[in-house]
C-alpha cells in the first residue's frame, strides 16, 4: 500500500479505468490512457489486481486533453473528460468486444464503430441531486458516498441547467432531486424525495411540474402534471416521474433507427417487445409489423404506454414482470426487442423468450457485462449473435449503449 511506481498503461478496462501491469499484477487507474508512461501510487491492493491513484502523466497520450469541468476528478458523474470524443467512441467499442469475449466466451463476432453522439455536451434531460452537507445540491463524489457541492454542469440540457439555476431551496428532509425535461416539448420537472415522504412547501414562479416521490415510488402531484412529454420522430410521449426515458434524447432517435434497421420487420411479422416501458420501441416500430406485444412491470410506465398507444391499434401491452407474463404467452413471435435495466434479463424471462423462438432478437444493453452474462444463455439456447452496434448516448462516461442482432 502507498507504493508509487511507475507504470506503462496498455488498455482500457469496464468501468473507465485505464489498465497496466506490474510484475503481472494488473493495477487500475483512473484518469489514465492507454498508451501513457505514468507515476501511480497503489492505494489498494488484491493480490491479483490492485487499485492506484494516477500521481503524474509521465507521457501523455495525444489524446489527453484538458477536462473542461472544474470538478472532474471529484464528481462521480464523468470519468473520461480527460480524453477527447474520437478516443471515447474507440475506447468503447474496445470494452465491448472484450467484455463479450472475455465474459461471454465469443470468438467470432462483429462490433460496428461506436455511433457518435451529436451533442457531446449539454445532452442529458435528466439528472439527479443529492443534497450536501454544507448547503445546496451535488453529485456523489468519484470516490465515496460523500456528495461534491456544484453551482453548473457540463452535461445538463440548456433546460435543466437554466431550472438548476432558478433553483432556491431550503429543504432539510431532502434526500434526492431530479430533474427532467422533455428537450423538443421544452416541459420540464422537478421530482422530489424526501426523509419522511413529507411534501415541501414550493413557490414557483416559472412553468414547472413539481411531483413528490414517495418511498414506495408513487407519484405525488404538487404543481402542475406527475408527467412530461418528449417527442421522438413522429411520436408523442408522455413519460410519467417514476417512468424510464432515456436521458439523451438525440441518440434515443438513433437507438430507435438502429433496432428498427437490425429487426428487418416485415408487415406480416409479430414483435415482442420486453421491458417495454412507456412504450419507446413498441409504438416507433408499430408501422412497420402486422403486430406488437409489449410487456413492463413499471405501472406507471406501462399506463404511460397504454396512452401513448391512443390511435395505433396493433399494439398491445401487458402489465407483469417478464419472467411471469412471457411463460403464460401463447403466441407465434417473430422477432423480439429486449430493453432490460441495468442488471440484465432476468434468467426465466430470456429462457421464457428463447422458448416462443423468435427468428431474431435484437437486444439493447446499457451495460457490456450484463450484456456478455445474457449472451451466454442465448447461445446455449440456440442463438448467434451476428453483430454489435454501440450507441453513445453518454459523451464524457464509460457508460455504453449497445444494440445487437441475434438470430435463432
Amino acid at each position: 500500500m502507498n507504493r508509487v511506481l511507475e507504470l506503462e498503461l496498455t488498455g482500457i478496462a469496464h468501468g473507465g479505468d485505464a489498465l497496466g501491469r506490474y510484475e503481472g499484477q494488473a493495477i487500475f487507474v483512473p484518469y489514465g490512457i492507454p498508451d501513457e508512461k505514468t507515476s501511480v501510487e497503489i492505494i489498494e491492493d488484491r493480490g491479483r489486481w490492485a487499485r492506484a491513484r494516477l500521481v503524474e502523466v509521465l507521457r501523455p497520450s495525444p489524446h489527453r486533453v484538458n477536462p473542461p469541468c472544474p470538478y472532474f476528478g471529484q464528481c462521480g458523474g464523468c470519468q473520461w473528460q480527460h480524453m477527447d470524443y474520437q478516443a471515447q467512441l474507440v475506447y468503447k467499442r474496445i470494452i465491448v468486444s472484450e467484455q463479450l469475449h472475455h465474459l461471454g466466451g465469443l470468438e467470432d463476432f462483429l462490433v460496428e464503430p461506436t455511433l457518435p453522439s451529436p451533442d457531446i455536451w449539454h445532452y442529458r434531460n435528466h439528472a439527479q441531486f443529492a443534497p450536501s452537507p454544507d448547503g445546496g445540491l451535488g453529485f456523489r463524489s468519484s470516490r465515496s458516498r460523500q456528495v461534491v457541492p456544484i453551482t453548473e454542469c457540463l452535461l445538463l440540457h440548456p433546460l435543466l441547467s437554466d431550472l438548476f439555476s432558478a433553483l432556491d431551496l431550503a429543504l432539510p428532509t431532502l434526500e434526492r432531486l431530479a430533474l427532467r425535461a422533455g428537450v423538443r416539448s421544452g416541459e420540464t420537472m422537478l421530482i422530489f424525495e424526501t426523509v419522511d415522504d413529507e411534501p415541501p412547501e414550493i413557490e414557483v414562479d416559472i412553468p414547472v411540474s413539481c411531483v413528490l416521490l414517495l418511498k414506495d415510488g408513487t407519484p405525488v402531484n404538487l404543481v402542475g402534471r406527475n408527467h412530461f412529454v418528449e417527442l421522438l420522430g413522429h411520436r408523442r410521449f408522455r413519460v410519467s416521474a417514476p417512468s424510464f426515458f432515456q436521458v439523451n434524447t438525440a441518440q434515443a432517435e438513433q437507438l430507435v433507427e438502429t433496432v428498427a434497421a437490425l429487426l428487418q420487420l416485415s408487415k406480416d411479422e409479430t414483435l415482442l417487445d420486453v421491458y417495454c416501458g412507456v412504450g419507446t420501441f413498441a409504438l416507433s416500430l408499430a408501422e412497420q409489423a402486422y403486430k406488437v406485444i409489449g410487456v413492463e412491470e413499471n405501472p406507471y410506465a406501462i399506463e404511460d404506454a397504454i396512452l401513448n398507444a391512443e390511435g395505433v391499434s396493433n399494439v398491445e401491452f401487458i402489465k407483469g414482470q417478464a419472467e411471469v407474463m412471457l411463460p403464460a404467452l401463447d403466441l407465434a413471435v417473430n422477432a423480439a426487442v429486449l430493453d432490460p435495466p441495468r442488471q440484465g434479463c432476468h434468467p426465466q424471462a430470456l429462457q421464457s423468450l428463447m422458448d416462443l423462438a423468435p427468428e431474431r432478437i435484437v437486444y439493447v444493453s446499457c451495460d457490456p457485462a450484463t450484456l456478455a452474462r445474457d449472451a451466454r444463455q442465448l447461445i446455449a439456447g440456440g442463438y448467434h449473435l451476428i453483430k454489435v452496434q454501440p450507441v453513445d448516448m453518454f459523451p464524457q462516461t464509460y457508460h455504453i449503449e449497445t444494440v445487437s442482432l441475434w438470430s435463432r
